[in-house]
């Protein structure tokens, strides 16, 4: 019987120390690490003016009708002030901000508010797009107090979090919760590895910091999904790949990223059965760019890259983000898997924003969509990434069809993605073009239009189509 009473005791012990760790791990209260950190995150501010062309008239003219042309003069450009709110962190004491770039982005007025009251006009030092990533300085003398950043990499799922920002501009807030997910990717940016909370963000956090519960930076809160409000995800940018975009901000005030000059895409079961690789991993290069780095280096289409300067590539999308961030001229040892077998090459690297692929991406601002009434669809302007990427003739121009409706007269003849370069015989090269060509044949007694497209497939094509 004493032995048993023995064991009994020794379970229930050991219960309780279990117990006892696993609460240790819960923090009692965020109050002192929030007291701490407060002061260190700000609340922005900016302002941006908007001109807008104003229609004097109570009534819009019909597409084509000579009034449109005689009375568009009337129509008085207005201007008004936007005003958008974000939030951001000090990494310096003498004033150095850390946040969004699309917090900032086009700001004529840039505010920003220190420990809730007191308030002073920034400058940006630098701006990534490409990362949503901006650096600003503070324009006055005094010292503040800076948070230094932690080494995001090792967060671990579960780990507890804190966010601190400026929600609906109600000033610092603190928000709690864990890491959900690692190396998310979203769609928002070309270089995504996001860390993924349950901590509640909303809009106004935006550039704010993600703490781990040492006090350190693991994340800029940068996004989130659910437009009415927090739903319990949200997206960091991890500190490590941050702070060396900051760095390069300040150092130089732009980037300098790594540059390959290939084109990659995921390596499916099916690609990886026909090359005898024994799992899908790596990144598949496409093509390769006229005298890149890749090219001098002599890696050819239908390589796929499974390491990089030591780093193994398992998905395509982690390639991308580990050139960007290697030091530019840097010779690194690429392994490849090429006719069964793996071989390696030696890589210069470039700079990405130097090269013509960046150029050509930067010159390639994402295109208006206009909607063609009589057509019912919906096309944009074609641009240069198009003609790259769908190997196109330079000298192509033309509207791509991004929507058609379910009573256009093109519908079931023209597919989505479709070229319309030429109508009636006639180029096209704008939106007016089409618009002004398909208003002229419905005055007609025919009604018909002739197009000549590009289909999805490249192939030229020309199409009848008989207008309501």
């Amino acid at each position: 019987m004493n032995k048993f009473k023995l064991y009994l005791f020794s379970i229930v012990l050991f219960l309780n120390l279990q117990s006892n760790s696993i609460s240790q791990n819960i923090p009692n209260s965020f109050a002192d690490l929030a007291e701490r950190l407060m002061p260190s995150v700000v609340n922005i501010s900016t302002t941006t003016t908007i001109t807008t062309q104003s229609n004097p008239f109570p009534f819009q003219f019909p597409p084509g009708s000579p009034f449109e042309d005689m009375f568009k003069e009337f129509g008085a450009p207005q201007e008004r002030q936007s005003a958008a709110l974000g939030s951001g962190f000090i990494i310096e004491e003498k004033g150095i901000i850390v946040t969004n770039n699309h917090v900032i982005a086009d700001a004529e007025d840039i505010i920003v508010r220190v420990n809730g009251d007191k308030e002073f006009k920034a400058k940006v030092i630098g701006a990534d797009p490409l990362s949503d990533i901006a650096v600003l300085q503070l324009d006055t003398k005094e010292k503040f107090i800076p948070v230094k950043f932690g080494d995001s990499d090792k967060a671990r799922i579960g780990d507890w979090v804190i966010a601190i920002g400026n929600p609906f501009g109600l000033g610092g807030t603190v928000t709690s919760g864990i890491i959900s997910a690692r190396n998310r990717s979203i769609g928002l940016s070309r270089y995504e590895d996001y860390i993924q909370t349950d901590a509640s963000i909303n809009s106004g956090n935006s550039g704010g910091p993600l703490f781990d519960m040492n006090g350190d930076v693991i994340g800029i809160n940068t996004a989130i999904l659910g437009r009415n409000g927090s739903i319990g995800i949200g997206f960091s940018i991890p500190s490590n790949s941050a702070k060396i975009v900051i760095d390069q901000l300040i150092k130089f005030g732009e980037t300098k990223r790594g540059w390959l000059g290939v084109r990659i895409q995921d390596v499916t079961k099916e690609i990886a059965d026909v090359e005898k690789l024994n799992e899908p991993k790596g990144a598949l290069v496409a093509s390769v760019a006229q005298n890149s780095p890749s090219e001098k280096a002599g890696v050819k289409a239908g390589d796929i890259i499974l390491e990089f300067n030591g780093e193994e590539i398992r998905e395509m999308k982690e390639l991308p983000i580990i050139v960007a961030r290697t030091e530019v001229g840097k010779k690194v040892k690429v392994k490849i898997w090429r006719n069964k077998k793996e071989i390696i090459k030696t890589i210069t690297l470039g700079r990405l924003e130097t090269s013509e692929d960046f150029k050509v991406a930067e010159k390639d601002k994402p295109q208006k969509e206009v909607k063609i009434e009589n057509l019912k669809i919906s096309v944009r302007e074609i641009t240069k990434e198009d003609i790259k990427i769908r190997n196109l003739p330079n000298q192509t121009t033309g509207l791509v069809i991004t929507k058609i409706e379910n009573d256009s007269p093109l519908l079931n003849t023209i597919e989505i993605n479709s070229i319309i370069l030429e109508a009636q015989k006639k180029k096209i090269t704008k939106i007016d073009d089409l618009e002004q060509t398909v208003s002229k044949v419905l005055k007609s007694n025919q009604k018909t239009i002739l197009l000549v497209i590009y289909n999805s497939q490249n192939q030229r094509r020309y199409i009848g189509i008989k207008l309501n």
